[in-house]
């Protein structure tokens, strides 16, 4: 049986889309081994969202060549579709795929064996208008599902290279998404992330669609899902329909990700961020009146070209204020190609740190008081994985995003418990199990 082991660099968009892949390979009866053992062929799924991303990519390049010199090297993602002449310069690639005809892979290593002639097999990602169907039925860890339902942007914000590696909003057909969320409830998920490069931008290319409409679907339709989870929406995007539709769903989560990136109206503009600090606000107050209790984690960049303390302090007492629940802080990092790395004033790397090491101390103190509201709780956890410092403890996550390790059993794992918080934390809070949720219970608000 020909071996194939995978690498993937990047966000849980490349991570999905290798599960996708994968499946490809396993039609063809190939087994998937361990990427640090020895494999017929290496996939290498590549990140370019910073300069660092593509050194890194280049890194694990080189060490599938060293592993197995013979073995086919196959390279696809999103550093393969910006920069397909450089990875084809590394000594040992045969095949670059960038991020569309991936399921032209196993053509191509066919092509690659009979020929031994390196194959570039990326296009120009901006003529394509059409969603690539890659179907993933299970995934290789067991708990959490993400269900991709949208490729690529068109917002062009100018810190970011993303829409050259995956082109402009092309959005999945909503009966193929709902016919994947029920194979996904049927393989055991009891939980769905939707999942994107502009998650919430689902529907912009269609007539009369859009996520509200698909969240709305998915409820109705899907049988058995328990969680629904979006993984990243736009300020922009969060419109009265999808408050509402929030506001009615049993299913959808209390945790919205929502990337603030500034917290200032004059750097929003130098980003070209679609949105006012006064809008975020107004969409954030009016979550909340929904959902209460409802968690806002978000993405910061630190120090973009010309931020001056002051507009740090924007973004800083923005954050405080409106009581993040926890925080992913970049410093700003220039990415070749985009016009923020052109720009004037640079802040300088010290600055760059001083202001990260602040918001990381801020997220600390309003992660604790965010989690602090649910001690003595009873909250809902599914288990994912044992907890590496404790025998017979777990790690998982309420529908609120808060990370809780508690005593269960390998069986628990992938399933909903019952969970009293005793002692809330960060970055993990403490829970007692209560009891499973038997799986035959109607959901209970129908119940009561």
């Amino acid at each position: 049986m020909p071996t194939v082991a995978f690498h993937t660099l990047g966000c849980k968009v490349n991570h999905y889309e290798t599960e996708a892949i994968w499946q490809l390979f396993k039609e063809q009866n190939y087994d998937r081994v361990e990427f640090e053992s020895t494999a017929d062929v290496y996939v290498i799924n590549t990140c370019t969202v910073t300069n660092t991303g593509d050194k890194k990519s280049r890194q694990v390049i080189r060490r599938a060549v060293r592993k197995n010199p013979d073995a086919v090297i196959c390279v696809t993602g999103c550093y393969a579709q910006t920069s397909p002449a450089e990875i084809m310069a590394i000594p040992g690639v045969d095949i670059v795929v960038g991020t569309q005809d991936r399921v032209k892979m196993l053509e191509y290593i066919e092509q690659y064996k009979t020929e031994r002639q390196p194959i570039n097999g990326v296009r120009n990602i901006m003529k394509n208008r059409v969603y690539e169907e890659l179907d993933v039925p299970a995934f290789t860890d067991r708990t959490r599902a993400s269900l991709k339902i949208q490729e690529g942007c068109n917002n062009f914000c100018t810190f970011c290279i993303i829409p050259w590696a995956r082109g402009l909003m092309r959005s999945r057909d909503p009966q193929e998404v709902i016919r994947q969320a029920q194979q996904l409830v049927d393989a055991g998920y009891k939980e769905i992330v939707l999942t994107g490069i502009h998650t919430g931008g689902y529907g912009e290319d269609m007539k009369d669609y859009n996520l509200a409409r698909l969240l709305t679907d998915l409820e109705a339709n899907v049988k058995g899902l328990k969680r629904l989870r979006i993984s990243s929406i736009e300020a922009s995007q969060i419109t009265d329909e999808v408050i509402e539709v929030i506001d009615r769903s049993n299913i959808i989560v209390r945790h919205l990700h929502i990337p603030i990136q500034s917290g200032s109206d004059t750097v929003l503009k130098r980003m070209r961020r679609k949105y006012t600090m006064a809008f975020f606000a107004e969409r954030l107050n009016r979550l909340k009146e929904v959902l209460p209790g409802l968690a806002v984690t978000s993405d910061v960049i630190v120090g973009f070209p010309g931020e001056t303390e002051d507009e740090f302090m924007e973004t800083y007492n923005f954050i405080k204020d409106h009581q993040f629940s926890e925080l992913h802080v970049f410093p700003y990092s220039k990415r070749t190609g985009t016009p923020a790395a052109r720009m004037e004033d640079q802040v300088d790397e010290e600055v760059k740190n001083e202001r990260v090491h602040r918001l990381l101390t801020l997220n600390d103190q309003l992660a604790k008081e965010y989690a602090s509201q649910f001690e003595e709780e009873v909250l809902e956890v599914i288990p994912e994985e044992r907890y590496s410092e404790k025998e017979g403890y777990y790690v998982g996550y309420t529908d609120n995003y808060l990370k809780v390790i508690l005593p269960a059993t390998e069986d628990m794992v992938g399933k909903i418990v019952k969970v009293k918080i005793t002692k809330a934390g960060y970055p993990y809070s403490e829970g007692q199990f209560v009891r499973v949720i038997d799986e035959e219970v109607v959901d209970e608000k129908a119940a009561i």
